[in-house]
């Protein structure tokens, strides 16, 4: 546990037998539940996920291993781990990859904040001065351009780096959105973040390092941008009606998944995290 609070991590691992066990040797001691969720990886992404928490110290016991029988994309890797993590009762759920390029010491951090009053805490590699060193130039401006459209669609107006899928959620805001649903592909992150707008959640960013390697991105804007276009344009027209004009026109309130924020001892006002406008 983790001041008091469940601390679950969903590792989505498609086609990582190369990275997955580094990613799994890594993971804080104060993680009560790994779920590892194997999408359909044609190759040993699953034995070596066996393999690595069977040597590490105390995560075997940890460790729940989901095998999908069909690849759905990383959002339908990440649902099927969060349904499993709201059964479980925990209390925070968080997102690591596969791929091990997120800093495991960013993770209390990100339960912090989820803790101290957001409904949704994600990483924002912009704020760590390493970030235009390590992100690939073409990453930086498609991130730009897609963080900029997920303002809109989102209401989350100072959040930045909507791209970022080193996240952590708590529990009321996870299982509304479950109750949804969301798109299963890589522009799941936007999405999911548009939703939560919808809702009113509170949504902080917090600062992560970037962490990349020398192998080629599996993902490719040219392939990417319209898709997630697609699901920003949807979002944008879900927003708006639930946050402005179902309230204005049948007379509905402004859905929320909290009646107020949680607030630490000694947070100050300015530091407490964004409704979307």
């Amino acid at each position: 546990m983790y001041r008091g609070q469940r601390i679950a991590v969903v590792m989505p691992a498609y086609n990582v037998q190369d990275h997955v066990g580094r990613a799994i040797a890594t993971i804080p001691s104060f993680v009560d539940r790994l779920y590892v969720v194997d999408d359909a990886s044609v190759d040993a992404t699953a034995a070596r996920a066996r393999s690595a928490a069977a040597g590490a110290v105390g995560v075997e016991a940890r460790l729940t291993l989901i095998c999908r029988a069909q690849n759905g994309g990383v959002g339908a890797a990440i649902a099927s781990g969060y349904k499993q993590a709201l059964a479980d009762e925990a209390d925070v759920v968080a997102v690591m990859a596969g791929d091990a390029q997120m800093d495991p010491a960013d993770l209390a951090p990100l339960c912090d904040a989820v803790i101290d009053g957001a409904d949704y805490a994600k990483g924002n590699r912009f704020r760590h001065p390493d970030v235009w060193r390590a992100m690939p130039r073409a990453r930086i401006v498609g991130n730009i351009g897609l963080s900029l459209l997920t303002k809109l669609s989102s209401g989350y107006w100072r959040s930045f780096d909507s791209q970022c899928g080193y996240t952590a959620i708590g529990r009321a805001a996870l299982a509304a959105v479950l109750a949804e649903g969301f798109f299963s592909r890589y522009g799941y992150v936007n999405d999911l973040l548009a939703r939560l707008g919808a809702f009113g959640a509170r949504v902080v960013d917090v600062s992560v390092r970037p962490i990349y390697d020398d192998e080629p991105s599996g993902v490719r804007l040219s392939t990417v941008f319209h898709p997630i276009l697609s699901v920003l344009m949807r979002s944008l027209s879900r927003r708006l009606w639930r946050r402005h004009l179902a309230p204005l026109l049948v007379g509905r309130a402004r859905p929320k998944i909290l009646p107020e924020a949680r607030r630490a001892p000694g947070r100050a006002d300015h530091l407490l995290p964004a409704q979307p406008d």
